[in-house]
């Protein structure tokens, strides 16, 4: 198995499936005999990025932040896996050119509001609509659909087994990871 240290950046909105898929696919790389990372929002929210807040400055520093952390697991030979909601184009477009063009995988979870409300684990959407969190992305805040991300996935579609082949496939044929030797 060859690999080119990469970054998969999967971006979406909340309780779009993201982290659920970013385990998926670290297991299926691990099962695969290959190093990589997850990295959480959520968990990275609690930790690395602990002190910023969700205003648009903010959110653009915490995207920065983890793709330097990307780029430094690449760098260590290691494939980060990054789930962020990252609303912002400017700031995925910034991630990208810092991990490395040549070594940077968007995913566009596309899963729709509808569905990620109706899911919904953390209350948000909830606590959004009643007023209770303001700036909520998808409700209160824009989320800049990706104009030209590498993938797209609805995982209201696709079930998570589809998506990482998908995801493998499309690692694939950038040259980023080599299956069959």
């Amino acid at each position: 198995m060859k690999i080119l240290p990469c970054t998969v950046w999967l971006t979406g909105l909340s309780a779009a499936g993201k982290t659920t898929l970013a385990h998926a696919l670290a297991a299926g790389l691990v099962a695969k005999s290959m190093a990589c990372d997850v990295l959480d929002g959520d968990v990275l929210r609690q930790t690395l990025c602990r002190d910023l807040g969700f205003s648009r400055q903010d959110r653009r520093e915490n995207v920065r932040r983890v793709a330097t952390r990307c780029r430094k697991l690449n760098d260590a030979g290691i494939i980060a896996i990054a789930a962020l909601v990252s609303p912002y184009g400017a700031d995925r477009d910034m991630a990208r050119h810092l991990v490395g063009i040549d070594r940077f995988l968007e995913v566009f979870v596309s899963t729709p509001l509808s569905v990620c409300e109706e899911r919904d684990p953390k209350g948000l959407y909830r606590k959004a609509r009643a007023g209770e969190i303001p700036n909520l992305t998808g409700i209160g805040d824009v989320y800049e659909v990706p104009l030209r991300p590498d993938l797209a996935i609805d995982t209201s579609q696709q079930p998570s087994g589809t998506s990482v082949i998908a995801i493998l496939h499309t690692l694939e044929s950038r040259k980023m990871l080599s299956i069959s030797q």
